[in-house]
């Protein structure tokens, strides 16, 4: 019995490695997601755009693209500082083209030259795996180019078989991305220019972007598979809002008040960018870098 379990275990292992999937990442020892309280979507939110293509029930939101229309929604309160997350399901079978998103922005009040921190669903291909694409934007363009900060991922998961938590901190001197409490990405403030400063409101949307999501456009969203589908539940907002005391205490999502993670979480960052992370912007040498500082600056 114990040689035929070994075989099965050793079976499985190859497999594993055959289909190129890497192991599920160890436990960052901390769980943010747990202190901060959840909230219903009409709590804290209202629709953007599309309403004809939002639904509410007791337990998500769930929004839809189709031929006609996609669908958005937006925080009552902008924030300057805070963390912010929500459980999302996505989509199976062919989403190319179809981004899903949880995001922080104030283009409204600063169209044009706004901030902006991103987390993306990049639609895909029968077969292939959603990209996870995180993002930062300082005063939107500069010289008339977008100045992206793009790292995009690939996740250790299948994210259309259920919730999975996806999170974003920012507080006054970093930006931290998580995915069910597990920091994939941190951006620190290394000076004024590279970091957004101004308050931002939080956003969710489901559109069409055929001209870059999935495989720099070579593929587009195919409406003969529509409605194309992203479910919310589990909405966290928890931070200083942009009419609260300047004396507001920023949050944290490590044990420390002062921010920063552990060193069981960051070692735990490393390890998903080491075996999950396939772009990163700061080392396209295609890209001009006098654009990024940051990837020049050390800390």
């Amino acid at each position: 019995m114990g040689s035929q379990i070994l075989f099965i275990l050793c079976l499985s292992f190859m497999v594993s490695s055959i289909n190129g999937s890497a192991p599920w990442p160890p436990s960052p020892g901390y769980y943010p997601s747990k202190k901060f309280k959840s909230m219903k979507f009409y709590q804290g939110f209202k629709n953007l755009w599309g309403p004809q293509h939002q639904r509410q029930d007791q337990h998500a939101l769930t929004l839809w693209l189709d031929r006609t229309s996609g669908s958005g929604f937006k925080s009552v309160r902008p924030f300057r500082s805070g963390y912010f997350g929500t459980s999302i399901k996505l989509q199976r079978g062919y989403t190319a083209g179809v981004i899903t998103s949880f995001y922080l922005s104030n283009n409204e009040a600063h169209p044009g030259v706004h901030d902006e921190v991103d987390m993306e669903f990049l639609g895909t291909t029968f077969g292939k795996p959603y990209v996870l694409q995180t993002n930062v934007y300082i005063r939107g363009s500069g010289d008339g180019k977008i100045i992206g900060r793009e790292m995009k991922f690939h996740l250790w998961f299948d994210p259309t078989k259920g919730f999975h938590h996806y999170a974003i901190l920012w507080s006054p001197k970093e930006i931290i991305f998580l995915v069910d409490d597990i920091p994939i990405r941190r951006y620190l403030k290394k000076s004024a220019a590279t970091f957004p400063l101004r308050p931002m409101w939080l956003y969710g949307s489901i559109w069409d972007a055929s001209s870059w999501a999935t495989e720099n456009g070579k593929y587009k969203a195919d409406y003969r598979y529509q409605p194309f589908v992203g479910q919310y539940t589990n909405f966290k907002a928890s931070g200083c809002s942009a009419y609260a005391s300047l004396r507001c205490r920023p949050v944290s999502v490590s044990p420390y008040r002062s921010g920063g993670l552990t060193r069981k979480q960051y070692s735990v960052m490393r390890w998903v960018q080491k075996h999950y992370m396939f772009y990163n912007y700061c080392k396209d040498y295609k890209r001009d870098h006098s654009l990024t500082p940051e990837c020049r600056l050390r800390g």
